[in-house]
C-alpha cells in the first residue's frame, strides 16, 4: 500500500511538472482572446477531453507501440529523460519550450485541439511521462496513471475556467516563479530517467 502511494505521488508530481496548469493559464487567455464566456468554456472542455483521450491511448497501447517499432525500455527511458531535461532546462532559462509548446499561437476554429490540446496539454513531454510510468507495470498501476492524469486534466480545466481570477490574484511574476520551479523538477526527473535507462542497458 505504501509503495502504491509513493508511486501515485511520483506520477502526480511528474504530470503536474510537465503540464503545470497554473503556468498554462496565460497561454489559454492569449488563445481564447475575443471569445465570450461560453465559448471559452467550450474550448477548455474540448481541449481537456482531447488531451485525455490522446494520453490514455498511449498509456493503454504503450506496449503495442513498443513492440511495433522495436523500442526497448532502456532506449525509451534515456530518450525520454533527455527530452524531459531539455524541457525543464528551457523552463529554467525562461524560454518557451519548442517541445512542449507550439510556435503558432494564432487563434483559429481548431484552437482547442491544436495548439491547446496538442501539444500544450498532450505534448511529447506529457506522453513520455505517462508511458514511462507504465513500463513493466500491471493493470492496477495503469489504472492509477490514467486516474491521476484525469485529475490533472480536471485541475487544468478548472484553471482555464478560472484564468482571469488566477492571474489577478497571483500575478504574472508568481506564475513565472512556479514555472521555473516546475522546470527544475522536470530537469531532475529527466536526469533520473537517463540514469535508470543506462543501468537497465548495462
Amino acid at each position: 500500500m505504501h509503495d502504491l502511494l509513493t508511486y501515485s505521488l511520483s506520477v502526480f508530481m511528474g504530470f503536474f511538472a510537465i503540464m503545470n496548469p497554473i503556468a498554462n493559464v496565460p497561454i489559454f487567455i492569449g488563445l481564447v482572446e475575443g471569445q465570450n464566456k461560453e465559448q471559452r468554456k467550450g474550448t477548455a472542455r474540448l481541449a481537456a477531453v482531447t488531451a485525455f483521450l490522446i494520453v490514455t491511448a498511449f498509456v493503454l497501447l504503450g506496449k503495442m507501440i513498443f513492440d511495433l517499432f522495436g523500442i526497448t525500455i532502456p532506449a525509451f527511458k534515456i530518450t525520454g529523460g533527455i527530452l524531459l531535461f531539455y524541457v525543464g532546462f528551457e523552463m529554467l532559462m525562461s524560454k518557451k519550450s519548442k517541445v512542449h509548446h507550439s510556435d503558432n499561437m494564432e487563434e483559429n476554429n481548431g484552437v482547442a485541439v491544436s495548439p491547446l490540446a496538442i501539444p500544450i496539454l498532450a505534448g511529447p513531454g506529457t506522453i513520455v511521462t505517462a508511458m514511462n510510468s507504465v513500463t513493466k507495470t500491471d493493470f492496477l498501476h495503469i489504472g492509477v496513471v490514467v486516474s491521476i492524469f484525469a485529475i490533472m486534466i480536471l485541475l487544468t480545466y478548472w484553471a482555464f475556467l478560472s484564468s482571469n481570477f488566477i492571474i489577478k490574484k497571483l500575478g504574472q511574476n508568481l506564475i513565472s516563479v512556479i514555472g521555473k520551479l516546475m522546470g527544475l523538477i522536470l530537469a531532475i526527473m529527466g536526469t533520473d530517467m537517463i540514469i535508470h535507462g543506462i543501468k537497465l542497458a548495462f
